[in-house]
């Protein structure tokens, strides 16, 4: 099989920092990452499949690990070398279209009884990713024995596996795995003035699930959705997605001063905006938005951080609470076809690119906005397996 593999190589991990510090995304070119050759992966046990990859998105968490800028949080939940890409379409051997639910937890690692987490569903917080009978990942596309999306030939436990419906095509189903991201946040949608900071691949959907929630809710749209957003292309979709008001992020404190008719006292606003949903992850996103934040409000971090330098006086003495947002349950993925639907998400595949060309797709991620673009993917469908 062809594969895409990323293996333990500190000096060219090295290597990686220094060239994505002078290009975004030039980590693929000089770090760990290899198209291989290789035998494909045996099934981890009697009831796995075997997939065919199709489409598979590049994450900014991907992007992240490629650049040596991932958080030294997750070495202890990775197995080395592994193909990344958990944002997967593909064919199973029976010949379904399938998406992949990435997320390795109690039931797919055949741990009996599963944890607290997984017995009530809520698998992205298993407490077993590192145990059972796979090497430690907490999805597969970090994970040894399962291989990833950026490969020709991967494995998953049939718990794993979403039928994609008919009428949705690649595109549109490779697109399910970020949304279901997006859905789980939208879970959390208070009916307040809303703020999404960043208008990437995660703010966009996550702006298409808020509005779909508003939609279904009936709740009042008097109460606006705000989405900062840097480039022309990003402001554009945000309008089209749902955004009430479309701003640049250096105008986002007067905009949520006028919306909220707050006053500012020093670095905070006296009312400010009842949720923040921080698609970014950044030192400066997060500071922006729990400045704009209301006294007891919430600032939701769905954008993946690393480290982080803050002010925190102001969320001490005004009570905010910032709740980090990670993946998805299961049902999530259901909710994210329709809200797929209901917005025509497959348009926001901006590219695809051959395995071979691996460099070039992983620039291309790294400068999306700037470039005009959304989701960038790997396309299988007209690579040979071996």
């Amino acid at each position: 099989m062809k594969a895409l593999r990323f293996d333990r190589k500190p000096l060219r991990y090295a290597a990686a920092f220094v060239a994505s510090s002078i290009t975004p995304g030039r980590g693929g070119a000089w770090g760990p990452l290899e198209l291989v050759d290789d035998d494909e992966i045996a099934l981890p046990g009697p009831d796995w499949v075997r997939l065919t990859p199709r489409l598979s998105g590049i994450c900014g968490s991907d992007l992240a690990t490629i650049d040596a800028r991932a958080s030294r949080y997750f070495e202890p939940i990775v197995s080395f070398p592994f193909t990344p890409g958990h944002e997967v379409v593909a064919t199973t051997p029976d010949g379904r279209r399938v998406v992949v639910v990435p997320v390795l937890s109690c039931v797919t690692r055949g741990i009996d009884p599963v944890c607290d987490m997984c017995a009530i569903d809520r698998i992205n917080l298993c407490e077993r990713v590192a145990f059972g009978h796979l090497q430690p990942g907490l999805q597969s596309g970090f994970c040894a024995d399962t291989g990833g999306g950026w490969s020709t030939s991967m494995v998953a436990h049939p718990s794993q596996l979403v039928d994609v419906p008919d009428d949705l095509s690649d595109e549109a189903a490779v697109m399910i795995e970020p949304t279901a991201c997006a859905v789980h946040a939208a879970e959390r949608y208070t009916g307040h003035e809303t703020v999404i900071i960043g208008a990437g691949t995660l703010g966009l959907l996550s702006l298409a699930a808020i509005a779909a929630r508003r939609e279904t809710d009936h709740a009042d749209t008097k109460t606006p959705i705000i989405v900062t957003a840097k480039y022309a292309e990003q402001r554009r979709l945000a309008k089209l997605l749902g955004a009430d008001i479309v701003c640049a992020p250096d105008e986002l404190p007067r905009v949520a001063r006028r919306v909220t008719g707050s006053m500012a006292v020093g670095n905070q606003l006296t009312n400010g905006v009842g949720q923040v949903v921080d698609c970014v992850g950044s030192s400066t996103s997060i500071e922006q938005a729990l400045k704009i934040a209301a006294p007891g409000g919430d600032v939701l971090l769905v954008g993946m951080p690393a480290k982080v330098t803050l002010e925190l006086t102001g969320l001490w003495h005004r009570e905010t609470s910032i709740r980090g947002c990670y993946a998805y349950e299961r049902a999530d993925f259901d909710r994210a076809i329709d809200v797929i639907r209901r917005f025509d998400l497959g348009q926001l595949v901006s590219a695809t690119y051959p395995l071979r060309d691996y460099r070039d797709a992983l620039e291309h991620a790294a400068s999306a906005g700037r470039r005009g673009a959304v989701k960038v993917a790997f396309d299988m469908r007209n690579e040979k397996r071996s």
